[in-house]
């Protein structure tokens, strides 16, 4: 039995496209002993997948924490790994890949010196899960399938509205506000879908609170549930809510793959080409400004079921 290694550390709609890599790489290795090394908010998540033997969590050690960086170091180098899957791709998984020394395992991913190097020079080109597929071919993996969260499920009944419902997800980066629709859009379509006998579910981290309380505050009838969904409990309500808007956030990824039909907004803020949600019925509306996006065009490429 070998000890293999994925690095997957963050963030949410990433870890969300990486479930198809994490069954491919699991599939190949069937008998083998497989750890995920991530971050604190996607454990749980990882747990519940079933696609791991084991799960640590990297405390991603600032600068100056010298004793956590060695720690870290040591127990890479004592987990006896034969292969590391880097699904990560960034500077600090380059330098775990270093913490090795002479005695490296076999490398999935970029770093300089590994044994099997995503070389392609348009990777940084690719969406997430072309990158993905074409980085665990190239280590002998032939097939990644798309991804799932057939696994993940919840309770929620103590969230979901009686009668239909649709969810608005208008959260985001608080530090790029460019990525976010006006909470005027978002309150026209939320009146919208009362019109149609739907009520609006505002989901959204604590953080996002003053985002959708002005929402609420606009459409009377909207559910604001503002920091009372846990990551399967979104899943749950987007198998059973009639469709989805969002900006382009980690949520979407979720409600996406759910198969829930949903529009996700871009701005020039990001690339729908790298990054857009996929899903069974996942659609994309992209403006350089997302001010400039109305709601009727929303509403028009909104496929309720």
């Amino acid at each position: 039995m070998k000890r293999i290694l994925i690095v997957k550390l963050s963030a949410l709609g990433d870890f969300v496209l990486a479930t198809g890599a994490f069954q491919a790489i699991r599939a190949h290795h069937q008998g083998d002993h497989v750890t995920l090394l991530t971050t604190a908010p996607f454990a749980g998540l990882a747990r519940a997948s079933g696609y791991f033997d084991e799960v640590w969590i990297d405390s991603r050690p600032r600068p100056w924490q010298v004793g956590a960086w060695i720690g870290l170091a040591r127990r890479l180098r004592g987990g006896g790994f034969a292969r590391v899957y880097d699904l990560q791709h960034s500077d600090r998984t380059q330098l775990y890949f270093r913490m090795f020394g002479r005695r490296r395992p076999e490398w999935s991913g970029v770093a300089p010196g590994c044994s099997h190097p995503h070389a392609n020079p348009w990777r940084d080109s690719m969406h997430t899960l072309e990158r993905e597929a074409e980085q665990l071919a190239i280590a002998g993996i032939g097939e990644t399938p798309a991804p799932d969260l057939s696994w993940l499920d919840a309770d929620i009944g103590h969230l979901r509205p009686d009668g239909g419902f649709a969810l608005l997800v208008p959260g985001g980066s608080a530090h790029r506000t460019g990525k976010r629709w006006p909470a005027a859009g978002y309150a026209a379509v939320a009146e919208w879908l009362v019109g149609r006998a739907l009520r609006p579910v505002l989901i959204g981290a604590a953080a996002e609170r003053a985002v959708l309380a002005d929402i609420a505050g606009r459409c009377s009838a909207a559910l604001d549930l503002c920091g009372q969904t846990s990551f399967a409990e979104v899943v749950a309500l987007a198998r059973a809510a009639a469709g989805a808007v969002g900006n382009d956030t980690g949520p979407m990824h979720l409600i996406a793959v759910a198969g829930c039909p949903c529009v996700t907004l871009f701005s020039a803020a990001s690339d729908p080409a790298l990054t857009a949600p996929r899903g069974p019925a996942a659609d994309v509306l992209e403006r350089p400004s997302l001010a400039d996006l109305g709601a009727d065009e929303v509403i028009a490429a909104l496929r309720l079921r």
